[in-house]
């Protein structure tokens, strides 16, 4: 269930800021909404999996912290973020 290390670097590729840059709040959304999608892909197999659907609420929790620490940064940069992956807010 967990992200190989060529999705993980591709997703850091896709939305680092300067080469060599993995600690970014944008790699770090983007890494955090791919573990998601994959759990939510996870959850329609195995719906009583409470365990690992109590670690996708802390996962969305922190990147929701994540996001509004962007937001309160720099408006432009969380604009962007949200649109290239896609996100409701």
């Amino acid at each position: 269930m967990t992200m190989s290390a060529a999705d993980k670097k591709s997703v850091v590729e896709e939305y680092q800021r300067a080469p060599g840059d993995t600690g970014s709040p944008e790699v770090q959304v983007a890494l955090m909404t791919s573990r998601i999608t994959q759990l939510t892909d996870h959850f329609k197999d195995h719906k009583q999996d409470h365990h690992s659907r109590q670690g996708l609420v802390r996962l969305v929790n922190s990147r929701r912290k994540l996001l509004d620490y962007l937001k309160k940064k720099d408006q432009q940069r969380y604009r962007d973020l949200i649109a290239r992956l896609g996100l409701r807010r």
